[in-house]
């Protein structure tokens, strides 16, 4: 019998409601069915990618209707559910109506889960992370099933199955993690603890239309026309790095997954359609080697990192000055003030500039990108 790691992959056309629903069905079905991960009355969180609420043209979360026909599904096994994330910026609930996924959850009688509070919670386990502060709404389910979006990310190169649960950290915790934790390296150790904490019984995986380049708010859509599905958030990660050729020795999270035993990228085993079909050898993702904070050893300490790693910056054309990266910045102090006050866009102090991207993350106007200075870019040239 196989030991491998098992990903479905449904090929579905677009979010015509019938197909996503076929599509949804069968993934759950090449698994074994919606039966295999809920059972009647237990309780089942399901977790969206809540990032920002925006409209779902934008790609920024999973698809109302993908959501839509996992909560059918779930519902049909006679689970109670629930849903929520806590966003990047605002509340659940407004999040949840500004994706356009609160008036389905309302018409199905499934409620928002407390992703406000939290409790603390030891893990003894942890080959990083010893304890975390996790929403209410997590610890009071039975059983999680992550929903996520496949997109781009500046931190960590894509963004998928195993950062999805960063989201069940409540509120401004989020942003105490990115400033402990600044570099794609510890970060994704954090992340894959976190996943080996909470277990989620299910990955699922919105790639009908994925978000390429400027991720993971404000890159631009591109069709893929897959929903993937697996218990391993690593073979699923890997299978996304596969389709667009992201080799997977770049993305921490797939990493740290394999080495602290959170699944398992070799020798994945493909079900359903053949990943051949979702190949996308042009997918707008950073693939470079050395081209982040972590990769350059000594030259990203002291005044060399401000001139050698990637950072922010604004795009004084497309900024309209509504200063939410001042806001979210976790830095301590603050690495964007307004400077030149507040008819110009704020300004970078890059000492103080940990990396996180928060800003370029939540920006709502696409006003910001990272740019590797021109010295980085020659090094990483001789890096690479």
């Amino acid at each position: 019998m196989s030991n491998r790691s098992k990903v479905a992959l449904v090929y579905c056309k677009d979010y015509e409601l019938d197909q996503v629903r076929q599509a949804v069905k069968e993934g759950l079905t090449l698994l074994g069915g919606a039966q295999q991960f809920a059972k009647a009355a237990e309780k089942i969180l399901i977790k969206p990618n809540l990032l920002v609420g925006d409209s779902p043209e934008k790609c920024i979360s999973p698809h109302p209707m993908v959501f839509q026909a996992v909560l059918e599904e779930f519902q049909a096994c006679g689970a109670e559910l629930s849903f929520g994330d806590s966003p990047g910026f605002g509340s659940t609930l407004a999040a949840a109506k500004q994706s356009q996924m609160l008036p389905i959850a309302e018409a199905l009688n499934v409620p928002i889960a407390d992703f406000q509070n939290g409790e603390t919670v030891s893990f003894h386990e942890g080959r990083f992370i010893k304890q975390f502060n996790i929403a209410k709404g997590v610890l009071e389910a039975d059983g999680l099933i992550s929903l996520a979006k496949m997109k781009a990310h500046a931190l960590t190169r894509m963004t998928g199955a195993i950062k999805n649960q960063f989201g069940c950290i409540p509120g401004m915790l989020k942003a105490e993690f990115h400033s402990k934790l600044p570099s794609a390296n510890i970060f994704s150790k954090m992340l894959v603890d976190l996943n080996l904490y909470i277990k989620p019984r299910l990955y699922i995986m919105d790639g009908i239309m994925a978000m390429e380049g400027n991720g993971p708010r404000n890159g631009d859509p591109r069709p893929m026309h897959v929903l993937l599905f697996s218990t391993d958030p690593v073979a699923l990660d890997a299978a996304v790095c596969q389709m667009i050729h992201l080799n997977e020795a770049l993305v921490d999270p797939i990493v740290y997954g394999n080495e602290f035993g959170l699944g398992s990228s070799k020798e994945i085993e493909f079900i359903g359609e053949p990943i051949s079909r979702f190949d996308t050898p042009d997918f707008v993702v950073n693939r470079s080697h050395g081209s982040t904070s972590t990769d350059l050893g000594i030259l990203t300490s002291g005044l060399m990192r401000n001139y050698v790693t990637p950072r922010p910056v604004i795009m004084e054309d497309k900024c309209t000055k509504c200063g939410r990266c001042v806001q979210v910045c976790p830095a301590d102090p603050k690495a964007l003030s307004w400077k030149d006050g507040k008819d110009h866009p704020p300004v970078y102090d890059y000492s103080e500039c940990i990396r996180c991207y928060c800003c370029q993350e939540l920006c709502p106007h696409e006003a910001i990108s990272v740019q590797v200075p021109l010295l980085g870019r020659l090094l990483h040239r001789q890096t690479a």
